[in-house]
């Protein structure tokens, strides 16, 4: 394994730190007081290639591996999370979906908007009864000609009412049966689709999340994705890619949290000294420093496997486990460090404290990631 930084890591990171001090650190505070999805900041992102980050260029992306899309959502998410967030919901969900499933018709019809921003993407598993239980959800697709109808509602959706498209699985089979889901392509506007509502939410708050609602939607049999029956299946495959999103997700977090409490602990003075001086601060910062060290190492791997096709389940959920519960301590910490100033929106760790908790839920809860990693060491 090569542990050193590939020069287009290097220029992707210099690339989005000086797009960031323009485009995102000056807005972060408003848009996470308002909820607001900033879509026209995705679209320059689009234009810089960071929304078709591991789509080939033949479809209008940017052709990276896993390494450099570790990057870009870890760099971004130092500045604000939420945006980092939405970044690898878009890339590694609805775009990869189809890029990992659709056929060769399919992706030159929506891997091109996807990739340069012109689209954002959506992607609908879970419901409202069903989080962790994928395979009991209740929304249907029947097929009736050449057309499938859809109805239900997907809830906990990235870009729900913002995106363009949405990859969503529905049950065409009895419920509770791996091989009876099938994923399919959504366009905006289609009859039936629409949005509902809108979640208030502790942290993340730029990105949005929202209903998904299918009213007789009618979809047409070549949107489906694969072979019907295989959402479920594909839907996990797509979600292994995903666990490295979140990871990277985390990392951002924590560097963020952890960079902002390193500089605070050398200006702030208590009894003649910086606090970095004391070893209960001190230790603290050694401690987070480490933790975000072993995500990367973790995540990295990960994606190193992914990049050259071998399995890659177990370490995925390792990396998505250990990196999102380190950047919600890594953020504790960091506020404790910040003191009384820690608690309030002055000071940045505060946002990063509560942006922390949703990587270790999305994309499949810590304790999910445990069931996944605990029947393979167990096979």
């Amino acid at each position: 394994m090569n542990f050193e930084t590939n020069e287009t890591q290097k220029m992707i990171a210099s690339s989005i730190q000086d797009f960031a001090k323009i485009h995102i650190a000056p807005n972060v505070s408003k848009w996470d007081e308002s909820q607001e999805f900033p879509v026209d900041l995705f679209k320059k992102l689009g234009e810089m290639g960071f929304m078709g980050v591991l789509v080939p260029e033949a479809y209008g992306g940017s052709g990276l591996s896993y390494h450099e899309y570790i990057t870009v959502i870890e760099e971004i998410s130092k500045v604000d999370p939420s945006i980092g967030l939405s970044v690898a919901a878009h890339n590694s969900l609805c775009t990869g979906h189809i890029l990992q499933f659709g056929n060769e018709e399919q992706k030159a019809k929506w891997l091109p908007k996807l990739a340069t921003g012109e689209w954002i993407g959506a992607w609908g598993l879970t419901e409202h009864n069903t989080g962790s239980d994928a395979g009991g959800m209740n929304t249907t697709a029947v097929l009736d000609g050449d057309d499938y109808v859809l109805n239900g509602a997907k809830n906990f959706i990235t870009h729900a009412i913002s995106g363009n498209i949405a990859v969503v699985i529905a049950r065409t089979g009895e419920k509770g049966d791996s091989h009876g889901m099938t994923a399919f392509v959504i366009e905006k506007g289609t009859p039936g689709f629409s949005s509902g509502k809108k979640e208030n939410k502790l942290g993340m708050r730029a990105s949005e999340t929202a209903e998904l609602i299918f009213d007789n939607c009618r979809i047409s049999k070549e949107n489906v994705l694969g072979k019907v029956g295989e959402g479920f299946i594909q839907s996990m495959k797509v979600l292994d890619g995903g666990r490295i999103s979140i990871a990277a997700l985390s990392i951002g977090v924590a560097k963020g949290a952890y960079e902002a409490a390193l500089k605070y602990s050398k200006e702030r003075i208590q009894f003649g000294k910086p606090i970095s001086s004391f070893q209960g601060v001190s230790f603290k910062l050694a401690e987070m420093a480490t933790e975000i060290e072993a995500s990367e190492l973790l995540t990295h791997k990960a994606a190193a496997k992914k990049e050259l096709g071998e399995k890659m389940t177990t370490i995925g959920a390792m990396a998505k486990m250990f990196a999102s519960e380190a950047c919600v301590r890594v953020s504790n910490e960091a506020v404790q460090i910040h003191g009384g100033y820690g608690y309030t929106k002055d000071y940045p760790v505060e946002k990063f404290y509560r942006d922390s908790k949703l990587c270790t839920i999305g994309e499949g809860t810590t304790e999910i990631q445990k069931v996944v990693i605990s029947r393979n060491i167990l096979k």
